[in-house]
């Protein structure tokens, strides 16, 4: 009878710790400037990082097929409201969002949920930010840059400048429907337009020194950022995939989920959670 208990209970607290391993969780992780950054994890497993772009959250994720086809090939997966969207902190000053504050979140984040080790998907500006990682963090093992092209390694990029301007008030005709939606869906705009005032940009340089893989991947009908072909020839390791659609919509296909899964399976390790 006693083994029977001992057994029991040994079989109790192996289902619990399986739960607790695989449990799905969110909240909130106080950044280094004291920023609240709302954050999600679900499922198990090594861990994958996905940044959202402009004008979204992290929810934006959960429209697409990548979203769903990476927590069921048993991935951890990650997603953020990067600072001034969502349910995250909008500071109202320039200095909370220069000198690498949306990478440093992220890094932060990341150490705060002992993740060691981790791939990053980066969608729109959500890939500016993740080149930054690639610069930044000696933890993150391969990175995904989607909808993206050479434009943003400019300082002085015209389309991010056209943005903050239109954001911060000024006639940009071509933007009316920009801050529109904005103004409609009762978002920050002044935090957006702090984020477009503070992009960080990587130059060309730098980028041509990042030895981890990298995908680049586009829709064939999306020149919004710049070619996405030759932002691929810049590293020494990447390579570069087309898919359907144009840039508001490449990322929800089924073929974009495949081969941003396929590239994370090549980077897979066992032992690595």
């Amino acid at each position: 009878m006693k083994l029977f208990k001992g057994s029991a209970l040994l079989i109790i607290l192996l289902f619990n710790l399986l739960i607790a391993y695989s449990q799905d969780s969110s909240g909130y992780f106080k950044s280094f400037d004291g920023t609240p950054i709302y954050y999600e994890v679900k499922g198990a497993g090594q861990a994958v990082l996905l940044v959202h772009g402009f004008i979204v959250n992290g929810d934006s994720w959960k429209n697409t097929s990548v979203y769903s086809d990476l927590i069921t090939a048993g991935y951890k997966v990650i997603t953020l409201d990067m600072r001034g969207n969502g349910k995250s902190g909008k500071p109202h000053t320039a200095e909370a969002y220069a000198n690498d504050a949306e990478a440093k979140d992220i890094m932060g984040l990341l150490k705060s949920l002992q993740i060691k080790k981790y791939i990053a998907v980066g969608y729109s500006r959500g890939s500016i930010i993740t080149a930054r990682l690639m610069v930044l963090d000696k933890s993150l093992m391969r990175a995904v840059m989607g909808g993206m092209g050479t434009d943003f390694t400019n300082p002085e990029w015209p389309r991010r400048l056209m943005f903050y301007h239109a954001l911060r008030g000024d006639s940009i005709p071509e933007l009316a429907g920009v801050v529109k939606y904005v103004q409609d869906s009762k978002l920050d705009q002044e935090a957006l337009a702090l984020l477009q005032k503070e992009q960080p940009s990587t130059p060309e340089a730098t980028l041509r020194k990042v030895t981890i893989p990298v995908l680049v991947i586009s829709g064939d009908q999306d020149s919004d950022n710049g070619s996405a072909s030759e932002l691929a020839e810049l590293f020494p390791n990447a390579k570069y995939v087309s898919v359907p659609g144009d840039h508001n919509h490449a990322h929800h296909t089924k073929e974009f989920s495949d081969a941003v899964t396929a590239f994370v399976d090549e980077g897979y390790h066992p032992s690595i959670q």
